[in-house]
C-alpha cells in the first residue's frame, strides 16, 4: 500500500528538516501567482505560511493522515478557514485562494525528492501522503471560500433591494414608494418592511405605491401589491397605486385580478393629487403663469 505510516513519518521529517527553505520557496510561489500587484503584503503572507507550517507539522506528528476530521487536524482546518474567509471578503479570486495550499506542493515535493533520492519507495510513499493531505486541505479551503462568497453575494443582494426601494416623503402625512424592477416574494418583503417602518416613523396616513418601473404585472405581482396595501392599512395608512399603464390595466382585467377598493391612478402626479385632497391640502400657484 502506498503511503501509510512510513509515508507519514517521511513527510513529517522532510518538513521538519527543511522548514526555512520550504517557507522561502512557498512564499515565492504564491507571490508569483497573484494577479494583482501588492494583493497581500509579503510579511503578512509569510506569517500565514509560518503558522500553517507549525500547525501542519503538529497535526502530522500527532494525528491520523487518512482522516482530517480528527481533533489533531482541527487547528489546521480552522486556520485555513480563517485565511479562506478573509481572502473571500477581500476580493481574492478562487485560484488565488486555492494557491495558498496547492502552491506548497512543489517546494514540498522538491524537499522530499532530495531526502529520498536513493529510495524510490520511500519517496513514492511520502509524495502520495503529501498529495492526499494537501488535496483534502485545498478542497476544504475552497469550500470555505465559496460559502464566504455566497454569504457576501446574498448580503449585497439584500443591500441592493433596500437601496432600490426608497420610501420618500412627498408632503406631511404622504409617503411614496417607487418600485423599479420585478416584484417577487423577497422584494415584496423588503418593500413591505420599508414602507411600514416609514409609516411608523412619520405617522403618515397616505402611501402611494408607484409601479411605473415594474415591467409586467401578473397575478403573483398583484397579490404582492395587495399584501403590501393590506399591511399598510393595518398600520393606519391608506394606499394608492400609481403607474397603471394601459398594458398593465388590460393584463389585470384579463387575469381577473381584483384590486378591491384600492385607488389606482395612471401617474404618480394624479395619485399625489388624490392623497393631498384626502389630507385636506392642495397645491396653489404663488404667481400666475406668464
Amino acid at each position: 500500500m502506498i503511503g501509510g505510516e512510513a509515508g507519514k513519518m517521511a513527510l513529517y521529517q522532510a518538513v521538519l528538516d527543511n522548514e526555512k527553505a520550504l517557507l522561502d520557496e512557498w512564499v515565492k510561489e504564491q507571490i508569483g501567482a497573484f494577479s494583482r500587484q501588492g494583493a497581500i503584503r509579503e510579511t503578512e503572507l509569510r506569517q500565514q505560511c509560518e503558522t500553517f507550517l507549525r500547525l501542519f507539522v503538529q497535526a502530522i506528528r500527532d494525528g491520523n493522515t487518512t482522516d482530517l476530521r480528527t481533533p489533531e487536524w482541527e487547528a489546521v482546518l480552522r486556520f485555513l478557514s480563517d485565511v479562506s474567509s478573509s481572502r473571500g471578503e477581500q476580493g481574492f479570486s478562487p485560484s488565488e485562494t486555492a494557491t495558498f495550499v496547492f502552491s506548497f506542493k512543489r517546494p514540498l515535493f522538491t524537499a522530499l525528492g532530495k531526502a529520498h533520492q536513493d529510495d524510490g519507495k520511500a519517496l513514492a510513499d511520502a509524495v502520495w501522503e503529501a498529495t492526499a493531505i494537501l488535496d483534502r486541505l485545498g478542497l476544504h479551503t475552497m469550500d470555505v471560500y465559496l460559502k464566504t462568497r455566497e454569504t457576501i453575494i446574498a448580503r449585497q443582494q439584500e443591500d441592493m433591494l433596500e437601496l432600490s426601494t426608497p420610501v420618500v416623503s412627498l408632503a406631511e402625512g404622504i409617503l411614496a414608494l417607487p418600485v423599479i424592477g420585478t416584484l417577487d416574494s423577497a422584494r415584496t418583503q423588503v418593500v413591505m418592511e420599508s414602507l411600514l417602518q416609514r409609516i411608523v416613523e412619520t405617522g403618515s396616513t397616505q402611501a402611494i405605491i408607484d409601479i411605473t418601473g415594474v415591467p409586467t404585472v401578473d397575478t403573483l405581482v398583484a397579490q404582492h401589491l395587495l399584501k403590501t396595501v393590506t399591511a399598510a392599512r393595518l398600520m393606519g395608512a391608506d394606499c394608492l397605486i400609481s403607474g397603471i399603464r394601459p398594458q398593465i390595466a388590460q393584463t389585470i382585467v384579463h387575469l381577473g385580478v381584483e384590486l378591491g377598493n384600492v385607488t389606482t391612478k395612471a401617474t404618480l402626479a394624479s395619485a399625489f393629487a388624490v392623497a393631498l385632497d384626502r389630507q385636506g391640502m392642495k397645491i396653489v400657484r404663488s404667481k400666475p403663469q406668464a
